[in-house]
């Protein structure tokens, strides 16, 4: 009995304490920011056609100098590399070049790319690394950090950096989970002490940085808990082992402020009524968890350096945001192609942009540029793959909707354009604000 009463104390949770809802008056007035800029907007339609990615330089700038000056107001010696992977665009790597950012890339494929931009730091982290990928990263050790995973990756770089004649810059991974999936990535705290004795004798591999990363988050608690296990582990070692590390790179998945936005069916609230046979979307109910601002992000995580790490010796601090720098630098512009009633549209473009079903558990508004209004109304916005699956929500903004509206998506840069596929509808372009160009 005990397994059914925990599920049943868990229902009784979810119940007791619903999934807080996005305040009304926060969403209007973000809806409004996009309307105030419909011109502008409406001539990128004009002039690329629908559909388009539209990527806003000047936002995804800001965003960038926002999150290095907050950090650097608590961490001082602080470099900063962009997660490829959250937006693998070559126009967003390049102008976060020009903003002084290195790139943090988890492939072959992405070290290339950073490569190919002439990116001066680069960071090269994932697991299972081939010696295909450690070779290229050897030939170009000026510019490449490698973020070792493993005892055994770090074997293998020390052989490919020696037959290239190299001597390569490297830190080691360590895993902030040591049970379930995140097992995957790094090595246990409780064998650094192991690790720098092998990379001590290695005379190809300069080991002198640890990096650990934590996702999803939405307060710095995480971080500050990792940080203060990682600080008693390295007050343990001798001053010897100690003194070869000169930078701590403590990853990104930083929440942005406007926090996790949710449909129904995404919220605990949802899938319970799911599980009871009850789909009904609630068009417009709408849930947020609120995420930490980013000034106390940097001031919390700052304070947990000092006190468990800088209290041992001086460290370089590294970050590598994605999220929370490139999200809201990109938009989805589409049009109504085909209304089959008063409360369903299919656009002319569907979730092979966004490469995964988001919008049937996240929630964005859609933002009727050519009939615009502040009032949501129920509809189910469809794309026009041959799919169910293929929903971009379930109300939008605006006084009505009709074949040939131009729609807009807004604050969609992370974790969709990396993961868009060739499935069934084409790709569409990459166009530029502010120097109206295509990619």
């Amino acid at each position: 009995m005990g397994g059914a009463e925990d599920i049943l104390k868990t229902i009784r949770d979810i119940l007791v304490n619903p999934t807080p809802e996005l305040d009304g008056r926060r969403l209007v007035s973000f809806v409004q920011s996009y309307l105030s800029r419909r011109d502008e907007f409406l001539q990128m339609h004009r002039r690329f056609g629908s559909p388009q990615y539209i990527l806003d330089q000047e936002t995804l700038q800001k965003r960038a100098r926002q999150f290095a000056e907050t950090f650097r107001r608590y961490l001082p010696k602080t470099k900063f590399f962009f997660a490829v992977k959250s937006n693998n665009s070559p126009a967003v790597a390049e102008r976060l070049l020009l903003c002084g950012y290195g790139l943090d890339v988890s492939s072959g494929v992405e070290l290339e790319q950073a490569l190919r931009l002439k990116a001066g730091e680069i960071v090269f982290s994932g697991p299972g690394k081939t010696d295909q990928e450690l070779a290229m990263a050897a030939s170009n050790a000026g510019r490449v950090t490698v973020l070792i995973d493993s005892f055994a990756e770090l074997d293998r770089l020390e052989a490919t950096a020696s037959s290239a004649k190299a001597t390569i810059r490297a830190g080691v991974r360590l895993t902030t989970d040591e049970k379930g999936l995140w097992r995957k990535f790094g090595i246990p705290l409780s064998q650094l002490a192991a690790f720098l004795s092998r990379a001590a004798v290695c005379q190809r591999v300069n080991l002198c940085g640890l990096q650990f990363h934590t996702s999803w988050n939405l307060t710095p608690d995480r971080h500050i808990s990792f940080i203060s296990r990682l600080g008693k582990v390295l007050a343990e070692l001798d001053a010897e082992a100690r003194s070869m590390i000169s930078f701590i790179d403590m990853g990104g998945g930083f929440w942005p402020e406007q926090g996790e936005w949710l449909q129904y069916s995404g919220t605990k609230e949802g899938e319970l009524s799911r599980l009871a046979g009850d789909t009904s979307p609630r068009p417009l109910r709408h849930y947020c968890f609120p995420a930490t601002p980013l000034d106390e992000f940097a001031r919390r995580i700052g304070e947990a350096a000092h006190e468990h790490l800088f209290s041992l010796q001086e460290f370089e601090t590294c970050f590598e945001p994605g999220r929370w720098v490139c999200h809201e630098a990109l938009h989805f512009l589409l049009e109504v192609q085909d209304k089959k009633a008063d409360d369903l549209v299919i656009t002319d473009a569907g979730t092979n942009l966004v490469g995964w079903e988001r919008f049937e558990t996240d929630y964005f508004p859609v933002i009727n540029l050519s009939r615009p209004g502040l009032v949501e109304r129920p509809a189910y916005i469809l794309g026009a793959l041959c799919t169910p699956h293929d929903v971009w929500g379930y109300a939008y903004f605006g006084e009505g909707i009709e074949p040939g509206d131009v729609l807009l998506i807004p604050a969609q840069g992370a974790y969709t354009f990396s993961l868009r596929q060739n499935f069934i509808k084409p790709l569409p372009p990459v166009t530029i604000l502010p120097a109206n160009q295509v990619e």
